[in-house]
């Protein structure tokens, strides 16, 4: 398997977001394309490839979204925040309907 970034492995990861505050919390807007803070234990890279399965609000279709690893929170990290990752939907979605869909 390749590391880092350059990802033959790819991780798949659930995500589930119930309100608009939730949503609100988890966009990363500082990316061209966009991005989603992911919570999660799991250990990641910069530049692993990842799959994640998202369900938006009241919407029961699960949106299947490819992106790399471009943040990272690890456990115990300063200020009580989350471990997990930031998701870039980057060339993944060049079209930008991951985006425009939330």
């Amino acid at each position: 398997m390749k590391r880092p970034g350059g990802g033959m492995k790819h991780n798949m990861l659930k995500l589930a977001i119930t309100d608009e505050n939730a949503l609100y919390n988890s966009y990363l807007p500082f990316l061209k394309q966009g991005g989603l803070f992911v919570p999660t234990d799991k250990t990641y890279h910069l530049g692993d490839n990842v799959f994640l399965l998202l369900t938006l609000m009241n919407d029961s279709q699960k949106t299947p979204i490819s992106g790399k690893v471009v943040w990272i929170n690890p456990k115990g990290a300063q200020g009580n925040r989350p471990p997990g990752i930031g998701v870039d939907f980057g060339e993944m979605d060049k079209e930008g309907a991951t985006r425009d869909k939330i």
